[in-house]
Parts: structure tokens; C-alpha cells; sequence
């Protein structure tokens, strides 16, 4: 035999025989099996920041198709519009709008936030939760280092986020602005006063209704359940207390049942525009045009207007800013604890 054929039984000859093109100068033997992964080890860090990154996207449409960009953007115009309207306004009209009254004043601009925000919630938001246990992608998730309580947490994290473009965004961008056009606050302390109040409300009602809008969504499979239950559940509360407080005369601490109003009223306390004092001592409400609890000589709706200039939710002046904070903190417990429930009965992997 030469010693320049190819050894019996090789690749080569064996794919020759089956009728192949392969010849000795082309043939090679691939090794086919698996290699051990060389790159940077992120753990369980890595996996939280991969979800909220991608959770992110996934919510705004980002990397997604047209139509799944409408509504989460539509939201974020709604919120976004009147403020850039208002900068127009301070920078035509050559006087201080805040202080004339003429716009309103920066806790004030969250009523014009409300409807988008809720609209956020009971649209889009149901999707960050509903759409994982649907695909199949929640077994995947869980795969990774990820646990069920890390999962979670990931996704109200991202949940958070894009509610604070809602919550803090608009009212910044109002900060900013005006800071530049010459109508800001007067001085850095001042400025920054500002600036964290704005940065803390954002946050609390960010909290609030991640807590809350994640729970209704967790409690089924179809997105459009899970919308109806968000809404039902941010309005509803509001309708209910309302009716129970001043329909039935029943106890304004009943209004720590309506997350919108709640969290409005938080928001309040930490603009230092509503409410009595921390403690909740009689008297001492920096609007005092609303009448002080318990004053003597005060009717039962001497405090807070007449029937004739009924406002509604006015009687949560009535509650301390302890309780206003312990409610919306209630709220985040109580729609952490349904989530976590709802998720430890799935039957996954892990």
C-alpha cells in the first residue's frame, strides 16, 4: 500500500464509499460537542438587569413593532403636552406665572397627570406580567439564576421606571424650563427643595401603583381581564370611598382605600400645600381657609365648604400625614403580598 492514500476506514474513504465528493486534501473531523463558556459570569445582578432592561423595552415598544409603541407613547404625550404648553406660555408672556397664578404651581400639574397615568396602567402595564406566563417565557426566566422573588422584583423595578417618566418627567421638565426662562424657583436651596420634592412624590406614586397594578395583573392570564381588573380597581377605589365617606357619613380614614386619592394626598404632604401636622394635632393646617378640626362653633360642614361648594375627597385634610403615609405604604405591601402569593401557588420549575 503507498503511503499517500488515506488510512483504511478514515472519513475520507468512508464518505467516498458512500457515494460523496469528499476527498483526503478536503476532509476534517469537527468535534461537535459542547464548550464551556469563557465570558464574564454576571450572576444573579446580571440576570435582574437583563430583565429590567428588556422589561423596559418590551413596555414602551422599543425594538418592537409600530403598533405596540402607540399606547405606552400616547400616555407619555397626554402627560407631557400641557407642560410643554405651559413653558410656551412663561416664555411669551413676560411675568411669573407661578406666583400670579396664572399656571399652576408643581404639585398642582399632577391633575394633569392622572388620566395617563391610569391609562398607563390599566393598558399597558397588565403586559409586563401577563405576557411571560403566556408564552412560556416565565420558565425560561426561572432557569437562570433568576428565583421567583428576583423575577419579581425585576419587573416592578422596570414597571417603576416607565411609571417615573409619567410621574417625575413631565413635572421636571416644568422645573427646568421655567428655571431657564426666568420664572424658576428663587435661589439653589430653593431649587433643590423643588427638585426633591418632585423626585420623592414621583416616586411614592410610582410605588403605589406599580404595587397595586401588578396584583390586579397577576391574578390572571388574559391581558384583557387584567386591564378591566387594573382599572376597576384605580377608579373603582375612588368611586367606593368617596360614596362611603361622604355618602354614608362614614370615617375619612376610609379614604386610605382609594389608591388614586391617597397617593394624591401624599403627594400633598410632601409639596407642604395640604393637611395637618405629622402628628395629626387639631388646628395647626397651613390652610386654614378649610377650618381646623374640632374647632368649637365649626358645623359638621363648616370645615370643609358648604353642600352648596361641595369638594370632593376634601375631607382627607381631616387625616395625618403619618396615616397618608402609612396608607400608600399599605398599598405597596398589600400589592407586593398578592403578587408574591399569586406567583408562589404557579406550578414552575423552580
Amino acid at each position: 500500500m503507498s503511503g499517500h492514500g488515506p488510512p483504511a476506514g478514515s472519513a475520507a474513504e468512508g464518505t467516498a464509499a458512500a457515494g460523496g465528493t469528499a476527498s483526503a486534501d478536503t476532509a476534517q473531523i469537527i468535534d461537535r460537542g459542547y464548550r464551556s463558556y469563557d465570558g464574564p459570569r454576571t450572576g444573579l445582578p446580571g440576570a435582574v438587569r437583563s430583565v429590567v432592561r428588556y422589561s423596559v423595552r418590551h413596555t414602551l415598544g422599543l425594538g418592537r413593532p409600530a403598533r405596540h409603541k402607540i399606547l405606552p407613547w400616547l400616555a407619555v404625550v397626554i402627560a407631557l403636552v400641557p407642560a410643554v404648553v405651559f413653558v410656551g406660555l412663561a416664555v411669551v408672556l413676560n411675568v411669573d406665572l407661578i406666583t400670579d397664578e396664572i399656571l399652576p404651581d408643581y404639585h398642582e400639574y399632577y391633575g394633569f397627570i392622572t388620566f395617563a397615568l391610569f391609562f398607563y396602567c390599566g393598558i399597558v402595564v397588565p403586559d409586563i406580567l401577563v405576557s411571560d406566563r403566556r408564552s412560556g417565557m416565565l420558565q425560561l426566566y426561572l432557569s437562570t439564576p433568576l428565583r421567583r422573588w428576583s423575577y419579581l422584583t425585576s419587573k416592578a423595578l422596570a414597571v417603576s421606571l416607565t411609571l417615573a417618566v409619567l410621574t417625575i418627567g413631565p413635572v421636571l421638565f416644568l422645573l427646568v424650563a421655567y428655571t431657564i426662562e426666568g420664572s424658576g424657583p428663587d435661589g439653589p436651596v430653593e431649587w433643590l427643595k423643588i427638585f426633591v420634592q418632585i423626585m420623592v412624590a414621583g416616586a411614592a406614586i410610582s410605588a403605589a401603583f406599580t404595587a397595586a397594578s401588578l396584583a390586579a395583573a397577576s391574578l390572571t392570564d388574559r391581558r384583557a381581564f387584567a386591564s378591566i381588573g387594573v382599572v376597576l380597581l384605580l377608579w373603582g377605589s375612588g368611586f367606593v370611598t368617596l360614596a362611603l365617606v361622604e355618602g354614608a357619613e362614614m370615617s375619612a380614614n376610609v379614604y386610605a382605600f382609594d389608591l388614586g386619592g391617597i397617593s394624591d394626598e401624599l403627594k400633598n404632604r410632601i409639596y407642604g400645600v395640604e393637611g395637618i401636622d405629622p402628628f395629626g394635632d387639631e388646628g395647626s393646617g397651613p390652610d386654614e381657609g378649610f377650618g381646623s378640626v374640632g374647632d368649637e362653633g365649626s358645623g359638621p360642614d363648616e370645615g370643609f365648604g358648604t353642600e352648596d361648594d361641595f369638594t370632593p375627597g376634601a375631607g382627607r385634610e381631616q387625616l395625618s400625614t403619618l396615616f397618608v403615609a402609612a396608607a400608600n405604604l399599605a398599598w405597596v405591601v398589600a400589592g407586593s403580598a398578592v403578587v408574591w402569593w399569586r406567583y408562589r401557588r404557579l406550578a414552575q420549575s423552580r
